[in-house]
């Protein structure tokens, strides 16, 4: 389990390892500590601006933020806690990937995916991820710890401000980078009120998804929160058995738990939910699949994201068998069955996979190909 520590009572908690920084402050967490430094109420709207609207890297260079007071932001509340280690850009110029360290040395990754009429952001809210699916390369290297809500922030933020120099402004943010986002609930929560904050990004709750491996309990907890965000569940599979050969997880929480969980938040939030569905050619995408998946779902408001297993080093099933993807014909046919089924669906090829940047791609290693950049 990782520990909450707080540096001081009045600032917010962060997982041990973590620096808190000014990504990690709501307006009201400013407004007291300036306060309490004897300065006016204004200049946290004037320090918010610029370094959310601006993407200033430090406070010493917001115009009109007086040198001593800068200085001592900088000092408190530090920006630079996630150093970018490589660039990598895929073949067709549209995906980026970045890689970053911690000021403890963990290193995670987040993604800028352009597309005809969005740019969405995939970023990591851990480091590592301890639930150990077959499939992922992130599920392979364990878990190191929870990210702070800044360190999640400050992932958004680098990618923002690269997607402003590249003329397509940011549009959409996907919690499916590295780790699982509801075990480290209290902190994507907080990051999730920091995006969305008017001081901050302006960054609006239903342009954001939250994705999961399936924890039952905190699907519930989520369908309690305010905010109108997108929820994506990895299925992946329609029996325990097999779910269980691809994803641990299932034995602690299994299909039927699951379900009713999902139940339980659409009926909450009136929201629809995507299930995640990796297609693994001859597993997971025959006819027999097809028709216990329609069953398995019917009634639940959802969509069916069919996603071709992306290469993975060393993909093997619990069970020994050796995983890969089918050919786009199959996944196709397989999408047409589930419709003709009245399940909505739909085959969605990852980005970026020529730099391992896909779906269970992200493994936080340092690039060595010739398309990949030092960072400075």
């Amino acid at each position: 389990m990782t520990v909450e520590t707080t540096i001081d009572a009045a600032l917010p908690a962060v997982p041990r390892g973590a620096t808190v920084s000014f990504y990690d402050l709501l307006p009201e967490d400013l407004g007291a500590w300036l306060t309490a430094q004897g300065q006016p109420a204004f200049r946290a709207a004037q320090l918010f601006s610029g370094i959310y609207s601006h993407f200033a890297s430090r406070a010493t260079a917001i115009p009109g933020v007086p040198k001593a007071l800068g200085a001592a932001i900088d000092a408190a509340f530090p920006l630079d806690i996630l150093a970018e280690v490589t660039r990598v850009t895929s073949s067709d110029g549209r995906t980026t990937k970045l890689l970053f360290r911690t000021p403890d040395g963990c290193l995670i990754e987040g993604v800028l995916m352009h597309y005809r009429e969005r740019t969405t952001a995939c970023i990591s809210s851990q480091a590592g991820c301890g639930y150990g699916c077959t499939f992922c390369a992130t599920g392979k290297m364990g878990l190191s710890r929870n990210l702070s809500a800044g360190e999640i922030v400050a992932q958004v933020v680098a990618l923002a401000r690269l997607s402003h120099t590249q003329g397509e402004p940011l549009t959409n943010i996907v919690y499916m980078g590295m780790g699982e986002p509801l075990a480290n609930y209290d902190q994507v929560m907080r990051s999730i009120a920091l995006l969305n904050e008017p001081q901050c990004l302006k960054f609006g709750a239903r342009r954001i998804t939250v994705s999961t491996v399936g924890l039952a309990p905190r699907i519930r907890r989520l369908a309690e929160e305010p905010w109108q965000i997108n929820l994506a569940v990895s299925l992946h599979q329609t029996t325990d058995e097999a779910r269980s050969a691809l994803m641990p997880v299932n034995m602690h929480y299994p299909i039927a738990e699951l379900l009713d969980a999902v139940r339980f938040y659409v009926t909450k939030t009136h929201r629809r939910v995507s299930f995640e569905y990796a297609l693994i050619a001859g597993v997971n995408d025959t006819g027999t699949v097809a028709n216990e998946l329609s069953a398995l779902l019917k009634g639940i408001l959802c969509h069916v994201n069919l996603i071709p297993l992306n290469p993975v080093a060393e993909a093997v099933g619990l069970d020994g068998t050796i995983l890969t993807r089918p050919t786009r014909e199959r996944a196709e046919a397989f999408a047409a069955m589930l419709v003709a089924r009245g399940l909505p669906a739909s085959v969605r090829f990852s980005r970026g996979t020529d730099i391992a940047a896909g779906c269970g791609q992200l493994r936080a290693e340092v690039a060595t190909s010739s398309s990949a950049t030092e960072a400075a």
